[in-house]
């Protein structure tokens, strides 16, 4: 994974992030919940401007020498006796996948944890994305719980796996 480099997301990235969303969740396999009407550029641009300084949410990618391959997205929860966790969102466009990059993307996050004073990363994964529950558990997520029927796509309802990662204080 030496050609690949994680930074935080510039509003100039918006166009090619649009683009990623659009093709993970166009896949088969339904990776991704997509209602139809994602985020256009113009307003993926204005939600990367804002959260560019941010102390509660950041945006991270994946850049290989083709371009941005991977997207991380992070935010603590607005609500004050939980405003020790995070929720993140991932992916990783099919052609990088299992070269280490999701893995990479994850140790970034673990990183804005500890300087947001985050103590907990939380995440979703649908049950039939064994890929992603693999790296997700040999990272060190647990599996806390099992929501039925969280999401739905295109009225049916779909499944999820509640997974949450204690960040390690640094020695």
């Amino acid at each position: 994974m030496t050609d690949i480099s994680i930074r935080r997301a510039a509003p100039a990235d918006a166009p090619t992030l649009v683009e990623l969303g659009r093709e993970v969740g166009a896949e088969p396999e339904g990776w991704l919940i997509s209602s139809g009407k994602e985020r256009s550029v113009r307003d993926e641009r204005g939600f990367l401007r804002a959260v560019r300084h941010s102390n509660d949410a950041a945006v991270f990618v994946a850049e290989a020498p083709d371009g941005i391959v991977g997207r991380l997205s992070v935010g603590r929860d607005p609500h004050p006796a939980s405003a020790h966790v995070a929720d993140l969102g991932l992916m990783v466009a099919k052609s990088h996948r299992r070269l280490g990059i999701g893995r990479a993307l994850l140790e970034q996050a673990v990183e804005w944890a500890r300087q947001a004073g985050v103590t907990k990363l939380e995440l979703h994964v649908f049950p039939n994305n064994l890929p992603a529950l693999r790296l997700y558990e040999t990272f060190g997520f647990e599996r806390e719980g099992y929501r039925k029927g969280h999401y739905r796509r295109e009225g049916t309802p779909v499944d999820a796996v509640l997974m949450a990662y204690e960040v390690p204080a640094l020695d």
